[in-house]
């Protein structure tokens, strides 16, 4: 009997590389109900913080842009093997992390790791059912699940369980291993062809034909993981510091809250066009910043909460329409470098403007670096909102205009 007849279904195997994206998402919120501990047992400052936060994101598109295609060449098993590996070790440094710099070195390896596995296991998913849309609707929902699930159960593990900065990190290691066995046991979907070494070189480009529909979507793209970035890196510690919220699972709360819905919202809005849902997300994610900015200012937490949820079900709708459009209007032989560029807007937007934040915690403090963080995130989103509605009223003219 050959080993793949050995296996569970394919539909079995689906499901599991579907639980193992999810793991790695929730391995990486995982850390954020912890940065408050670290910062009070550590004493460093919120831009430190915030740079933690930020190599996690530069690690994560390193990978994406150099090592995404590489498990096209090599197989999906030995890059997500690889990818597991790599994981085990940065979760091995959160468990021993005395002070930020390993802290630091933990997260870049968690980025790379992340980065690596994530595009192995989206392209797992396409090949185990590469003629439905369950696999791209998973591959939308799963990573902000998992995003969600990480928060929580860690908030919960740090404020109810012993050695709040290692449990949760023992728990992850092992789960970790549990998948490296599941792909062990995973039939190859990909087969090895050649080409490994010149699929690193990043292919990041911007074709001139899609650029007017590229441009609207930029600022949309900005302040949505603009947000995510202040929610994971900063906002257990508003939560903390300026609602009096001391509990640690309310720093997993505020991360769930957002990506949580997020997914909810993927979910129920999968069959809608990229084009109904752009002015949309764009007007729930200026909202519901602006609900909870007033919630934080006021110091009303159950107001804070609501905004953070109508955020997020813009953070959903967002992140579905923003890549259902580059999908749609990309060619075949431009997708790589489009999608790259893609993923390079999305965590640059993640990782800048959460740094920026952090030095403005550290020079304004936390209450005025909130109020101008997520004022800048409303300009942008509303901004995002007029492009759309002007592409949208010019688009039915040029649809009309005379041809010469």
């Amino acid at each position: 009997m050959s080993v793949a007849a050995s296996l569970p279904p394919r539909k079995g195997v689906f499901s599991s590389v579907a639980a193992i994206l999810v793991l790695f998402l929730a391995a990486s919120s995982a850390p954020s109900p912890i940065y408050v501990i670290y910062q009070q047992q550590w004493h460093f400052t919120a831009w430190a913080l915030t740079v933690v936060f930020a190599l996690y994101a530069i690690g994560l598109l390193g990978a994406l842009l150099v090592l995404g295609p590489l498990s096209d060449h090599l197989g999906r098993r030995p890059v997500l093997a690889a990818a597991i590996a790599l994981e085990i070790v940065a979760l091995a440094l959160f468990l021993v992390a005395g002070n930020v710099f390993v802290l630091s070195a933990a997260r870049v390896l968690q980025g790379i790791a992340t980065g690596v596995a994530t595009t192995a296991l989206s392209a797992a998913l396409v090949d185990l059912e590469p003629s439905r849309g369950r696999a791209g609707v998973v591959t939308s929902v799963a990573p902000l699940t998992g995003l969600a699930l990480g928060a929580l159960g860690s908030g919960l593990l740090v404020e109810f369980g012993p050695a709040p900065t290692r449990l949760v990190y023992s728990l992850l290691a092992g789960a970790m291993v549990l998948a490296m066995v599941i792909v062990a046991r995973m039939p190859e979907t990909s087969p090895r062809r050649p080409g490994a070494i010149a699929s690193l070189r990043p292919r990041v480009a911007m074709p001139a034909h899609l650029r007017s529909e590229i441009v609207p979507v930029v600022p949309v793209m900005i302040a949505t993981w603009a947000l995510a970035g202040m929610y994971l890196s900063l906002g257990p510690s508003v939560a903390a510091e300026l609602l009096g919220l001391h509990n640690h699972l309310i720093g997993g709360v505020v991360v769930t809250l957002l990506a949580g819905t997020g997914a909810v919202a993927i979910a129920l809005l999968r069959s809608r066009s990229a084009a109904m849902l752009l002015a949309p997300a764009s007007a729930l994610l200026g909202l519901g910043t602006l609900i909870s900015l007033a919630g934080v200012a006021g110091d009303v937490a159950w107001l804070a909460g609501a905004g953070t949820v109508v955020a997020g079900a813009g953070f959903g709708a967002s992140a579905l329409a923003t890549f259902g459009t580059f999908a749609r209007i990309a060619r075949p032989h431009e997708r790589s470098a489009v999608f790259a560029l893609a993923n390079t807007i999305n965590y640059l937007g993640n990782s800048v403007p959460a740094v920026l934040g952090g030095i403005a915690v550290t020079t304004l403090g936390l209450m005025t670096a909130t109020k101008i963080y997520a004022l800048a995130i409303a300009v942008i989103t509303f901004s995002a909102l007029v492009l759309r509605l002007r592409q949208t009223r010019t688009q039915p003219r040029a649809a009309v205009a005379p041809r010469v």
